[in-house]
């Protein structure tokens, strides 16, 4: 993975959360960490006599400049030796970052934020940097300084193969195991009803063991081509029958980073476009890294 490590600030305790997390990741992959500061005229609500488009001045200067200023001592007191550079560009937060992806190996965010940033994990602005993003994107959050293993979300689909590389990835890097963690559930532990009566699971399943053999074969498949690529990671497999949603939050509160693809099917159906992904982004005990799968 080349390009620099990019992190969005806007002054919010969030951000220097986010701050703290990308400069971990861009000392251990060994690249510069960008700190980067959207900033809208109307949005700041400052006067100026200034083009939109033109340098800030006068009061909006010196808010810029104390949120560049505080991440950037931030961020080099948390990596010594870290090569830090920053950017402040006009325009809304997640334009703004999407773009910084293209050159980017990884985008950092706060789980909640001020100003531009506001709105980024709270509606539609999430959804749409993680699906257009060029790079995977970090939602720093959950408790400080997670440990643990890497946890990553298997469905068994070919697009959420990239996800399952980049558990690896920061599992090897990190120096710590890898947690796969695949829910399966038939019919009726959906609560589905008949009747009036609570249906029973042979109505819906004829062998359950033979499911189960078969959620096990998803697993383990998944999992065999990245285990070969990565040996020196311990893989710790997690097969779970239940709901989806319950069983991330529950393994993210003894994980120090949870990996989930953008798209998928089975039990992580629209992981980024429904309740699983609210539930991940809102309630997850660690931080959140969501890899698309491409176009």
């Amino acid at each position: 993975m080349n390009g620099p490590v990019v992190v969005g600030v806007d002054g919010s305790p969030s951000a220097l959360a986010a701050v703290d997390a990308a400069a971990q990741e861009a000392q251990l992959r060994d690249a510069e960490l960008r700190v980067v500061h959207a900033f809208l005229w109307p949005a700041m609500h400052v006067p100026s006599d200034s083009s939109p488009l033109g340098p800030p001045t006068g009061a909006l200067h010196e808010s810029i400049e104390r949120i560049v200023t505080e991440a950037l001592e931030r961020a080099r007191s948390r990596a010594a030796g870290l090569h830090v550079s920053h950017a402040v560009i006009a325009g809304e937060a997640v334009a703004v970052l999407e773009a910084q992806s293209r050159t980017a190996q990884l985008i950092v965010v706060g789980h909640r934020g001020s100003g531009g940033l506001s709105e980024l994990l709270l509606g539609s602005a999430a959804v749409h940097l993680s699906a257009h993003s060029n790079c995977p994107v970090m939602i720093a959050r959950g408790r400080q300084d997670p440990v643990g293993p890497v946890l990553v979300a298997v469905d068994g689909s070919p697009r959420g193969q990239p996800a399952i590389a980049f558990a690896f990835f920061e599992a090897s890097l990190r120096g710590t195991d890898l947690v796969a963690l695949h829910a399966w559930s038939t019919w009726s532990d959906h609560g589905e009803h008949a009747l009036g009566r609570r249906v029973d699971l042979v109505d819906l399943v004829g062998d359950v063991d033979h499911l189960r053999q078969q959620e096990e074969r998803v697993l383990t498949e998944a999992l065999a081509h990245h285990r070969e690529q990565y040996p020196g990671v311990t893989v710790r497999p997690r097969l779970v029958r239940g709901r989806t949603r319950p069983a991330l939050i529950e393994a993210s509160a003894d994980a120090q980073l949870m990996v989930v693809g953008a798209r998928g099917h089975g039990g992580f159906t629209g992981l980024l476009l429904g309740s699983v992904s609210q539930a991940a982004l809102h309630h997850a005990h660690c931080p959140v890294t969501v890899v698309r799968s491409g176009p």
